[in-house]
């Protein structure tokens, strides 16, 4: 597999792209489909299939003269070990807060 040109974080920053990745979670579907759902152009939804693809979140592939997209969910574990580094601060913060309530009781 090809290293990605961008970055899994920055792909996932836009509210749009993580939507076309909820929506591919559901099946590969092309990219008239795609834009249904979203008040952008269909250009526009390519353009941040293009971002998406480049960081490996995203296959493509030809039906005919038709280009469906499939998602590619491997990239995510990145971002899965770099949250789950922080989720013990989190999870400290959240059983303080707990005995300070319960304490206070």
């Amino acid at each position: 597999m090809p290293e990605p040109k961008q970055d899994v974080f920055q792909a996932i920053a836009d509210p749009t792209r993580r939507g076309l990745l909820r929506l591919l979670d559901e099946g590969e579907q092309p990219v008239t489909a795609l834009s249904g759902h979203f008040p952008i152009s269909r250009t526009a939804v390519s353009k941040h299939l293009r971002i998406l693809q480049g960081a490996g979140l995203v296959r493509e592939r030809k039906v005919g003269r038709e280009t469906r997209y499939r998602l590619d969910a491997e990239p995510l574990l990145e971002l899965k070990r770099w949250l789950a580094y922080y989720e013990r601060y989190w999870d400290n913060k959240l059983n303080a807060l707990k005995r300070y309530v319960e304490a206070d009781e």
